[in-house]
């Protein structure tokens, strides 16, 4: 691999910032069975029934091409794929365990299969990997079995080194299962478990400008919310990981009883991007290595949207306006018409309701050029009165989208007014 110039943390998420949207995969043996990827624990499978499972392992369909394709459709600009998850079954070949999709039924490589196919699509691409293996008793009771427990963290470094070393450049490492009792291992940590710190070294001199989560024990580059958008401070990087499903895990599962729409997903979107983090939905592929038709059609209603409200949402800033990025930190008044995301000195309303023919916005103290509506280019009528409040003026009786984006071009980066006395605008007086 060509030396790479190690980059400072600003400019190496900078790529992150600006794609604001990721496929997050989810597959193994476990998609097989259908039970959710947590099948071989929750339902305590003991291993060597799990392994006769996964010998029957053989998606015919996998075609990563074909799931690249996919996430260009969606808009998606990068993608996370499992290379291991805890039922410690690698979708890679591995010098240091046996249990793999390369030395079992199918003889492929799957990880190799993914990068190059993602790649080839012009997405940035993502590892995921389990540091825990549940086929180790050490896994449960590490006081217990300190030996099992030691052989299984030397495994997570072995395997962790082998998939960044063997695929060329990966743009984000995706730590998971890294829970362990710290009691019965005897730890002050999980990082101190996994040797945490000792590993993201190991990585970070294989890929040195690499993207690592904080799912190990230490900070690292992204925070990671699960199945909520929750920011975390400004400058640092952050990812909401969200299932498609409403319930029930993250691998496929045909008896799922609802899936979240795209018109939810896109306001989960338009949240994330709001409070500058990203956005990474996770799509459960069957057995046999195909998505499901429903997916796909959730997914290609998100590109749609996209296609005419991408300018709000890739490369977007936070925004100072009430409903933006401020929204998140600290206790702010409340916006009821959605959220704000900008660019430089245009500001985007994400109408997550919609009030009809009229906007009123409070509060806005930069003056405004023009407004229109984004996915039409459409002119609307504005005024601004003396007390901060910005009236947008000749929208359509009924929203023409899901979630209809405002475009307002300020005269310069948009700031809110101050309320020094909350209750002067009672007397217009702000």
């Amino acid at each position: 691999m060509k030396k790479q110039i190690v980059q400072p943390y600003e400019k190496r998420i900078e790529w992150l910032h600006k794609a604001r949207f990721g496929l997050f995969v989810h597959f193994g043996p476990y998609s097989q069975l259908g039970h959710g990827e947590w099948a071989m624990w929750s339902e305590r499978i003991p291993a060597a029934e799990y392994a006769e499972m996964a010998d029957n392992f053989n998606p015919k369909n996998f075609d990563a091409d074909a799931w690249a394709e996919n996430a260009v459709k969606a808009g998606m600009k990068y993608a996370v794929f499992t290379t291991r998850h805890h039922d410690g079954y690698c979708l890679f070949d591995s010098s240091v365990s046996d249990f793999s999709s390369v030395k079992k039924a199918p003889k492929r490589d799957f990880t190799a299969e993914f990068v190059k196919a993602f790649r080839k699509a012009g997405l940035k691409v993502g590892l995921y990997y389990s540091l825990v293996d549940w086929r180790f008793p050490g896994a449960f009771e590490p006081g217990k079995h300190p030996e099992s427990a030691k052989r299984m963290v030397e495994q997570a470094h072995s395997q962790v080194v082998e998939i960044m070393s063997n695929y060329g450049k990966i743009d984000v490492l995706w730590y998971d299962g890294c829970g362990i009792d710290l009691d019965k291992a005897g730890v002050k940590s999980v990082a101190e478990f996994w040797r945490s710190e000792e590993l993201n070294a190991k990585v970070r001199n294989l890929q040195p400008n690499i993207l690592i989560n904080n799912r190990a024990g230490v900070n690292e580059d992204l925070d990671t919310p699960e199945q909520q958008v929750k920011a975390c401070a400004p400058g640092r990087g952050w990812e909401t990981c969200m299932t498609i499903n409403v319930w029930g895990g993250w691998s496929y599962i045909p008896g799922h009883a609802t899936r979240r729409t795209a018109p939810q997903l896109i306001q989960h979107l338009v949240e994330t991007a709001a409070g500058e983090g990203n956005f990474l939905l996770n799509i459960g592929p069957r057995g046999d290595g195909s998505f499901a038709n429903e997916d796909t059609k959730i997914l290609e209603a998100i590109g749609e949207w996209l296609k005419t409200n991408g300018e709000a949402i890739y490369g977007s800033q936070g925004c100072a306006l009430i409903g933006g990025r401020t929204a998140w930190i600290g206790d702010v008044p409340f916006n009821s018409l959605g959220r704000w995301t900008r660019k430089g000195k245009t500001a985007y309303l994400h109408c997550l309701v919609w009030h009809d023919k009229c906007l009123s916005i409070p509060l806005v103290k930069t003056r405004v050029k023009s407004v229109s509506l984004l996915a039409s280019d459409a002119k609307l009528s504005f005024e601004q009165r003396s007390n901060g409040r910005l009236l947008i003026s000749g929208l359509p009786s009924k929203p023409p989208q899901a979630v209809n984006v405002v475009k307002v071009v300020f005269t310069d980066v948009p700031e809110s007014l101050d309320e020094p006395e909350k209750a002067a605008w009672i007397e217009g007086r702000i």
